[in-house]
């Protein structure tokens, strides 16, 4: 056929390099269904699979694998209260170690007869979940049951800043004096403004977009099986991302944390 035998079997290697690869990109899809080309090419060269980002694009396209936005978000903040309200005092602020900011929200999870709902806390140095709490009650307890988990796992120092919404859970009295008494600075964002929880918005859509939506919860038990599972395996220990330099929550704050215990 005047084809040089090299050619073919360059054509037959590479085919079957391109068919390593996908697999390799559908088992981190499956894994991380909310991963885009570029943290699928850091997780292919953390597995020592050296790839350009542009051939991961075109694979992932190819094999129908790039991720699709969906479903509209459903508002779980009350800032219709008699509260105080207390100024943002993130905004402008470098994070540079854990327990400086420590960011709280509220979503839902829709199940078969209804809603329950998530408080969770992220430290914004490492966006690592250090505490969170799962109810069919939107009551300030929710949200103090994930603030006591959090402390609980870090024992933070006084002067943390604790930044939240406006909503009744987190102006609350009851809220507030907890937070007075162990020493934290309250922070809140603008009412209606999202981007200044921004890391708060972004966790709760790679919650909803790698875990709730995959899943067709059924009961609240549900959700306090896979939930937790999500939280602490998936996203705090495995889950890498971009503003970490591509490491997950816990690889990230080793560094810090080693030099606080030599402290």
């Amino acid at each position: 056929m005047g084809i040089a035998r090299s050619t073919f079997y360059y054509r037959r290697k590479a085919a079957a390099q391109n068919t390593m690869v996908i697999d390799r990109i559908e088992a981190i899809c499956l894994e991380f269904p909310g991963y885009g080309y570029r943290r699928v090419t850091k997780q292919l060269q953390h597995d020592e699979l050296f790839i350009n980002h542009k051939r991961v694009l075109r694979l992932m396209r190819e094999s129908d694998l790039l991720c699709r936005a969906r479903r509209k978000r459903l508002k779980t903040t009350n800032s219709k209260h008699p509260f105080a309200r207390y100024p943002n005092l993130i905004k402008g602020v470098v994070v540079s170690g854990i327990n400086q900011v420590w960011l709280a929200d509220i979503t839902y999870i829709r199940i078969r007869n209804g809603f329950v709902y998530l408080a969770a806390i992220l430290d914004a140095y490492s966006r690592r979940v250090i505490g969170y709490a799962i109810s069919t009650s939107l009551e300030t307890s929710l949200a103090l049951k994930a603030l006591h988990t959090a402390i609980a796992a870090r024992n933070p120092a006084p002067g943390v800043i604790h930044h939240s919404d406006r909503g009744v859970q987190y102006a609350s009295d009851e809220y507030v004096e907890e937070l007075r008494r162990r020493g934290f600075r309250i922070s809140m964002a603008q009412s209606g403004n999202p981007y200044e929880n921004a890391t708060m918005e972004s966790f709760f859509k790679t919650l909803k977009y790698e875990e709730v939506y995959l899943f067709d919860y059924e009961t609240l038990a549900n959700v306090l099986e896979r939930i937790p599972y999500f939280i602490e395996e998936v996203y705090n220990r495995k889950r890498i991302h971009s503003a970490l330099g591509y490491l997950s929550p816990v690889n990230f704050e080793i560094p810090a944390l080693m030099s606080r215990n030599r402290e």
